[in-house]
């Protein structure tokens, strides 16, 4: 099957599967004192999270910054999703960059179980949203 063949539903679970692969690997290293590695896995959650949501409208973009930017605008500023997720969002970006790309960069245990978490958060608040969305078409 070529990439053209799948449905909009068909990427959009694609997606949110590969968001549930990364919440658990984020849980798992968390809990081996990875951090920065969970950080990055719980940012990861949330950006195919995100991407799950603006398949059904068969929006997607190349850079993250152009994900983020019009899930912001197309889902929490019109109040689909809570205002509080675009901090979250920020927040996990931010952390997952500096963990990344700066040298002696040190992530908590107490700062990356709250990212864990909100990914976890975010994604359930997306599952619900995804169900509910095809349900209705």
């Amino acid at each position: 099957m070529r990439p053209d063949d799948h449905t909009p539903e068909d990427l959009a679970a694609f997606r949110l599967h590969q968001a549930g692969e990364c919440l658990q690997s984020a849980q798992r290293l968390l809990a081996n004192n990875s951090f920065d590695s969970a950080a990055n896995r719980s940012y990861f959650c949330i950006f195919q999270a995100m991407r799950t949501v603006q398949a059904l409208d068969r929006f997607d973009s190349k850079r993250h910054s152009g994900v983020i930017a019009a899930f912001r605008k197309n889902y929490i500023k019109t109040g689909v999703f809570p205002k509080e997720f675009s901090r979250i969002i920020g927040d996990a970006f931010e952390v997952c960059t500096k963990s990344d790309y700066e040298d002696f960069y040190f992530i908590s245990k107490e700062d990356v179980s709250i990212q864990v978490e909100n990914a976890k958060i975010f994604l359930e608040a997306v599952e619900k949203y995804i169900s509910e969305k095809i349900k209705s078409t």
